[in-house]
């Protein structure tokens, strides 16, 4: 055993200033990082690619780097892993689908050019759903939930919450286009930041919805989901809808503590077809947050779950574009799930469309104006806890998709940028989560909303006892 394998389970936020000392060897860590994934993800099965030689020479660059002085900030020599639809230059990035298992793409996403930038070590590529849907391709085992490995480990980037919750990255990269950010994270008890749309480019990034798509980080704390933010976002002419907001510096946001926060709370939104154990959480976090000096202001608005009923109809032709050129070409390559995604898409109309996007202008209406007066709005990250798992390619009917992404697809479709928080466990030793929501641009103060409960809690310390 390494003198170092006790930090693999620690935070970004405990190990880069050891490594900036030079207390800590970029190359030992990583070596540490590798022989965990090599003895426990066997049984996760978070990672569908382990790039060892890559990230050998990425810690041996950064520790060089380091040692001369040229130390780029708390990313540099930290071992993190990727979604395997973001493109990484001459590596597989099959988006868990054999019609892609030969695809190794020219050049980076522009997320993995900023990682690079800040020195960070790519250990590898993440497991998901079939181009980021919900089902798996039957070739493809699904990643299991570190707290109970019979269960489900969220939507499409649950590789992403499992390595990450299991301590096999310190950080990684997941995308959301109607939960699948939040959800992994909620599912495997971690931090997920589904920034304000157009805050992190997608160049580079397989679209499921490009009109829905989000990139974020996903980490085991608050400061490090934030330490990541701050390195992806930014303008790139690549991605014609990325924001021109100003660099961002989330450090006083971390210590903002709860006093004078002001929290919105829609009561029946936050209970309706919802498991009991994810609102009680919530309402206990809540009233924690108001023992230490925030304000619960109540809202009336639960028709914002509206927008569930037609993110479907956005999703599945937006896909019918993405994939305009793998389908009907190689329909019988595409798992069930998927296949019958892009099956609904072409049924679609215009008309169906149109009352689409009439819905996401009055979605984004709507939210705007909760967040007049307040700070935060809160509600459950997912409707209930991680359930044992399911058959993988089963096709859910069109009609069940409203209650599973009421509190995830308001978000996608309006674009405001909302937080994951773990915030207790059930009976069972399943993670429950709650959701901060901010205003446009805003993410500093969802960031001080979540590192406030944070720091009254000790959720985020735990491990899944692997």
């Amino acid at each position: 055993m390494s003198a170092i394998d006790h930090l693999t389970t620690a935070t970004i936020a405990e190990v880069a200033p050891l490594i900036e000392r030079g207390d800590v060897s970029p190359v030992e860590l990583t070596e540490a990082m590798l022989a965990r994934i090599a003895a426990l993800d066997s049984k996760i099965g978070s990672y569908l690619l382990v790039t060892d030689t890559l990230a050998m020479s990425q810690a041996k660059a950064a520790e060089a780097e380091i040692n001369a002085g040229r130390y780029r900030g708390p990313l540099h020599g930290i071992p993190i892993a990727l979604k395997d639809l973001i493109n990484t230059e001459n590596i597989p990035t099959t988006c868990a689908s054999t019609i892609l298992h030969d695809f190794k793409p020219g050049y980076d996403a522009a997320v993995v050019e900023r990682l690079n930038a800040a020195g960070a070590i790519t250990l590898g590529k993440l497991n998901l759903t079939e181009f980021a849907l919900y089902g798996y391709h039957p070739e493809f085992e699904p990643p299991h939930n570190p707290w109970k490995l019979d269960h489900w480990a969220g939507v499409s980037s649950s590789g992403s919450g499992a390595a990450t919750a299991a301590s096999l990255c310190f950080a990684s990269l997941g995308t959301d286009t109607g939960g699948s950010i939040r959800f992994p994270s909620a599912a495997c008890g971690i931090v997920g930041i589904k920034a304000t749309f157009g805050k992190v480019s997608r160049f580079g990034v397989f679209p499921l919805s490009d009109t829905l798509d989000h990139i974020g980080p996903m980490a085991r704390c608050v400061a490090d989901a934030a330490t990541m933010l701050e390195v992806l976002e930014g303008r790139d002419p690549r991605d014609g809808s990325t924001r021109t907001d100003p660099p961002s510096d989330y450090t006083a946001a971390l210590v903002g503590g709860c006093k004078g926060l002001r929290i919105g709370v829609d009561r029946i939104y936050c209970t309706t077809d919802t498991d009991p154990l994810m609102s009680d959480a919530m309402f206990a976090a809540l009233e924690l947050m108001t023992d230490n000096g925030a304000t619960v202001v109540e809202l009336n608005a639960p028709e914002i779950a509206d927008a569930a009923e037609r993110w479907l109809d956005v999703c599945a032709v937006d896909a019918l574009l993405a994939h305009q050129n793998l389908y009907p070409k190689h329909a019988d390559d595409y798992g069930p799930v998927f296949r019958a995604l892009l099956e609904y898409g072409a049924t679609v109309s215009a008309v169906d469309y149109a009352r689409a996007t009439r819905q996401r202008q009055a979605t984004r209406a709507l939210i705007d104006e909760q967040l007049e007066g307040i700070d935060v709005v809160v509600c459950p990250a997912m409707p209930e806890p991680a359930g044992p798992q399911t058959d993988p390619q089963a096709v859910m009917p069109v009609d069940t998709f409203p209650a599973l992404v009421r509190y995830s697809a308001p978000t996608n479709v309006s674009g405001h940028p909302s937080i994951t928080i773990p915030n207790g466990f059930t009976p069972q030793g399943l993670p429950t989560a709650m959701q901060f929501i901010g205003r446009h641009g805003d993410e500093a103060t969802i960031i001080r909303a979540g590192a406030a409960y944070e720091q009254l809690t000790d959720w985020h310390t735990r491990r899944p006892p692997l």
